[in-house]
């Protein structure tokens, strides 16, 4: 077996003139908060925006209603932790029947340590057609406690 150990970069994750999908045009962001100085339209920009935060802690939403369906191929997500050692749960869904049922595409746990362990990067290889919803549901310390989700970069293509 070959394989390489490789460590994830900013300079990996594509932007948006390379593929990425417009969210802002099109699809409506549904999200269950948002800290005003982190609002959500900074995770879907390119460059240094600080991305979005919630603004009350616990587990958090964010969905992108399409207004036409929409073939993915590839779903990239940042998450960046500097302050508070924690382990977060994400889970990634989709549907293709406006939101009423919504299938799993991933679920997975990180440990943030700061500071060596900061950053978490995921990149999808996915197959979906028709998507009318993607739907990420953050909880941000599965062991409890006041952590607020945050999310550095979500980029669907």
């Amino acid at each position: 077996m070959r394989k390489r150990l490789i460590t994830p970069t900013a300079a990996n994750i594509r932007t948006r003139g390379e593929g990425w999908l417009d969210v802002e045009r099109a699809a409506v962001v549904e999200i269950t908060s948002e800290d005003e100085d982190c609002p959500i339209e900074s995770a879907f920009g390119s460059g240094i925006a600080r991305g979005w935060r919630a603004a009350a802690p616990g587990p958090q939403t964010i969905r992108l209603v399409f207004d036409q369906p929409q073939t993915l191929k590839c779903i990239s997500l940042v998450f960046e932790e500097n302050e508070i050692a924690r382990t977060q749960e994400f889970v990634l869904g989709w549907s293709s029947d406006g939101g009423s049922t919504v299938r799993e595409i991933v679920r997975q746990q990180w440990n943030f340590s700061p500071p060596a362990s900061i950053r978490e990067v995921e990149e999808y290889q996915v197959q979906l057609s028709g998507v009318t919803v993607l739907e990420l549901t953050i909880d941000p310390n599965i062991n409890g406690g006041d952590a607020r989700a945050s999310l550095r970069n979500f980029r669907p293509s």
